[in-house]
């Protein structure tokens, strides 16, 4: 059953180089293995296969996100690595760039080199 199967995420990028450096070095994912058509990624309980594709398209919306437990830790380490989150006009994020949703769930959107939006969430 599909319920008790680990999930994989994909996402395409344009230069494996570049999403190496920028989820393996910058992100802090290990990379479990590489080339020449992906990089795969291990996370807690998932596996990330980065793609590589001739153009990538970005969606305008997250693609990717990560449930950690201290969203304003994890945005300042990756805002200390050079991670530029993304402002929304009229969401009133506060100085992080992060949003708080009316439930009480806090976010913060970041892009990747190809222009996919990934997010971290609390």
């Amino acid at each position: 059953m599909l319920d008790s199967a680990q999930q994989v995420g994909f996402v395409g990028v344009t230069d494996l180089d570049d999403a190496q450096r920028f989820y393996g070095d910058l992100l802090g994912l290990p990379l479990e293995d590489a080339r020449p058509f992906a990089l795969v990624h291990a996370t807690a309980s998932t596996q990330l296969r980065i793609t590589r594709v001739d153009r990538v398209a970005p969606a305008p919306y997250t693609v990717l996100g990560w449930a950690v437990d201290d969203l304003d830790a994890e945005v300042d380490r990756l805002a200390g690595r050079g991670v530029a989150f993304t402002r929304y006009d009229g969401l009133g994020q506060d100085d992080r760039g992060i949003w708080t949703a009316p439930g009480g769930a806090r976010i913060a959107w970041f892009r990747d080199p190809d222009g996919n939006t990934l997010s971290l969430q609390q």
